[in-house]
């Protein structure tokens, strides 16, 4: 099939775009980097130069590629991280889940394309109430802290838009993303014990290496019915567990605990809630619908030996 991968140049693009490619896909993938370009067709994809909010760029990327199946992975995370100021840090990918998601989606339709696949996100935006662990019938969270509402706002409506929408929509719920070109900023905060547990250290997290939710993604271009898929590895885990391992991982000390209302005055709400709150996500579903099985069935496995390396496509394209 004709594939094209908007945001092919970012950590998971980067895995995706060969995976594809492995598996006999002929692939088309954007960047908004022109140095970037050269990356992309030495990978084997056809590049293309896009800023997602541009329609009109949209719409002509779109036409040229004469895709079967878009994938949506734009996002403009920053380098760094400010709980207190949440939904500012992620307001640019924001607006790539919303913006230039409509602009896809116009083109999509326009073109006739079959299926699009749009990336969301496995991990706070669950509901903080009953069990630990969520599967895709869970609802949302219904009361974020403050800080972090326009977020879960834009990641509501991508998903909404995706799954009613006029094709064959996906939505695939990363979780918590390490590996290369993912983790690295939060391995120097490791390194420099700027990543305290707070708390209890209660709130549990689902992880997904770069190489597996690429994996995930090559799965849904040719299987799964419309709809939402968590992908995350299979061991939720809280972060007074997975913290300590992740700083072993990466050759940093131990992290520092602190009290919730230190982490409260240093991280605002929401980085309180995320530390000691939050809830954790099923990949029953995609395993089930998707064929998928991680090849980083647990973090713990990850962190020893995955921070920085990816397996050859041709093992994670099955």
């Amino acid at each position: 099939m004709r594939v094209l991968v908007a945001g092919g140049s970012g950590a998971v693009g980067r895995q995706l775009v060969p995976q594809l490619i492995a598996a006999g896909h002929e692939v088309s993938a954007t960047t908004r980097s022109q140095p970037k370009i050269e990356s992309l067709r030495a990978a084997g994809a056809e590049p293309y130069l896009l800023d997602g909010l541009d329609a009109a760029t949209v719409g002509t990327v779109v036409a040229r590629a004469r895709p079967d199946v878009i994938v949506h992975e734009m996002t403009a995370i920053p380098p760094a991280m400010n709980f207190r100021k949440f939904d500012q840090t992620f307001a640019a990918t924001s607006r790539l889940r919303t913006t230039a998601l409509d602009h896809l989606l116009a083109a999509a339709r326009a073109q006739e394309v079959p299926r699009l696949i749009a990336q969301s996100y496995a991990g706070w935006p669950n509901v903080r109430s009953g069990g630990a662990v969520k599967t895709e019938e869970a609802p949302l969270d219904p009361d974020p802290p403050a800080a972090m509402r326009s977020t879960l706002d834009a990641i509501r409506y991508l998903e909404h838009a995706v799954t009613v929408a006029p094709l064959a929509g996906v939505v695939l719920r990363y979780g918590s993303l390490y590996g290369p070109g993912a983790s690295e900023m939060f391995v120097r905060m490791l390194r420099r014990r700027q990543v305290p547990v707070i708390g209890s250290g209660s709130g549990v997290w689902s992880f997904l290496h770069v190489t597996d939710a690429a994996a995930a993604t090559v799965a849904a271009v040719g299987q799964g019915a419309p709809g939402v898929y968590n992908v995350v590895d299979d061991e939720p885990a809280t972060v007074a567990e997975w913290l300590p391992v992740l700083a072993r991982g990466a050759g940093a000390r131990p992290p520092w605990h602190v009290p919730g209302w230190v982490g409260r005055l240093a991280a605002g709400e929401a980085g309180l809630s995320i530390m000691t709150d939050i809830r954790g996500s099923s990949n029953a579903k995609a395993k089930r619908e998707l064929g998928w099985t991680p090849i980083w069935p647990t973090w713990r496995d990850g962190f020893r030996h995955g921070l920085d390396r990816a397996y050859p496509a041709d093992v994670v394209t099955g």
